[in-house]
């Protein structure tokens, strides 16, 4: 069985909210790949509810690709702590947080119920289960927390 990145990491020593670097990966044709770690919430100690995350979700996938380049996708991890963001070529952390930032402000303080993409069923395989009351409650939290720029020692972006 292949080894998990994420099933490695010792998620008793990370310090949530960040966003982490996990690999850079490289196609047949030299083309570069970044995974991102975008944790939310401490993992073992809180969850985002899924009604919550679900609508996060939707809302990254649109309000993210305004605010950081080469965008492919943005899932949330299964244990409903945070998400997983990748985009083309490699960009830093730095840059991933200020994206993240800014689209989770929008999230919190602009984004009505009519902006949420992808909310019937036709475009949603479980569209009763979203929570713009709870994503925007947990976008407010995260960002009064900030993201650090390192997992395992709180290091905000200044300014």
């Amino acid at each position: 069985m292949a080894e998990v990145e994420s099933f490695t990491l010792d998620h008793t020593a990370v310090k949530a909210p960040y966003v982490r670097l996990i690999s850079v990966e490289h196609g047949p044709n030299g083309d570069a790949i970044s995974n991102f770690d975008l944790r939310f919430v401490q993992p073992n100690a809180s969850a985002i509810p899924t009604g919550g995350l679900h609508t996060i979700e939707h809302l990254l996938a649109a309000i993210l690709r305004d605010h950081l380049e080469g965008v492919i996708d943005c899932s949330p991890f299964g244990c409903r702590t945070g998400f997983h963001l990748i985009v083309w070529g490699t960009p830093s952390v730095e840059e991933v947080t200020r994206g993240l930032e800014i689209s989770l402000r929008v999230i919190a303080d602009d984004v009505t119920w009519e902006d949420v993409p992808g909310t019937d069923e036709k475009s949603c395989g479980n569209y009763r289960d979203h929570s713009l009351f709870s994503a925007k409650e947990w976008a407010q939290a995260v960002l009064a927390q900030g993201f650090s720029v390192d997992a395992f020692e709180r290091k905000l972006l200044a300014g």
